[in-house]
């Protein structure tokens, strides 16, 4: 038997200075018969009010990496994002066994990523509504980065089931867009509907496997000794997210002009190009594989 779904969460705002998601919460706040499902109840949270009140990142920590059980059960972390996260867990959790079934978490990007749709989990449950979404939507992205849900330090582990993050851009931190707006909403009411559709045991045709792109590692910037930054992406590889990066073709371009080159054996495919939130750790971008993602059998 198929596992119901009894509470959505829907969650804007985890990064303070992407407003797209918060203002979409605003909005279903007031507009709740948008997000009003028949078969389960829908619930709206900013999650992170002091930095979204600041138009910042994060005023300590990214929250969007405090959900791991570990850290969620270490009372010697203290921090805004940290205290927070501890009181989400309250909230929607606690996280051994959540209150909420689902979360869908909405991001925004300054990377060329266009609509990405990032999910943690093989469950059927998730890779089902990443596929719904994308047949609703064909210009979207699959963004598969597998962890273990306990384990996993993103917002979305916190539902018994998972969830799943809406990431869309480029748009420049702390700015409202339109079509970025419009295009989050759409995802959601998509995702909605999709778990709307399973819960009343209606038929969904879905293909056994789509093409996504699978998380490898992170790229960092070039650096020197005192660990400043001395070259940026090269502009060969900027706003090309998801295209292919074959041996010997330019990442970076030093502060004199000088490439830097791609030394891998295999293609690639960069995500994250350049985004501006990662700077703080200097990181350029994220390699990641193309691989077919499969829908198992769509039961619990």
């Amino acid at each position: 038997m198929k596992q119901s779904i009894n509470t959505v969460a829907i969650t804007g705002g985890t990064h303070g200075n992407e407003l797209t998601g918060a203002h979409l919460v605003k909005h279903w706040l007031s507009h709740a018969d948008e997000v009003k499902r028949d078969s389960f109840s829908t619930e709206l949270h900013l999650t992170n009010p002091k930095a979204n009140q600041s138009i910042r990142r994060y005023i300590d920590q990214d929250l969007n990496r405090q959900f791991s059980l570990k850290d969620l059960k270490d009372s010697k972390l203290k921090g805004v994002e940290q205290l927070r996260a501890k009181s989400l867990n309250e909230l929607l959790g606690p996280k051994e066994n959540p209150r909420v079934d689902f979360i869908i978490d909405m991001h925004t990007t300054t990377a060329n990523m266009g609509m990405s749709l990032i999910f943690n989990s093989s469950d059927p449950l998730v890779v089902g509504m990443a596929f719904y979404v994308k047949q609703k939507m064909p210009h979207a992205t699959l963004f598969f980065n597998p962890a273990e849900r306990l384990e996993d330090n993103f917002l979305t582990s916190m539902g018994r089931l998972n969830g799943f993050l809406i990431e869309v851009g480029p748009i420049a931190q702390g700015l409202l867009n339109y079509q970025v707006y419009s295009d989050t909403h759409a995802a959601v009411m998509h995702g909605l509907d999709y778990l709307e559709s399973r819960n009343m045991g209606q038929s969904i045709s879905l293909p056994n496997q789509m093409v996504g792109f699978q998380f490898i590692k992170k790229v960092p910037l070039p650096q020197n000794e005192n660990g400043e930054i001395t070259a940026m992406i090269h502009p060969n590889l900027q706003d090309k997210d998801y295209h292919a990066i074959e041996p010997g073709d330019p990442l970076f371009i030093t502060m004199a002009g000088e490439t830097i080159a791609y030394q891998g054996e295999s293609t690639v495919y960069g995500a994250f190009i350049n985004e501006a939130a990662y700077y703080d750790q200097n990181i350029g971008f994220s390699f990641m594989e193309k691989i077919n993602i499969v829908l198992k059998d769509n039961d619990h």
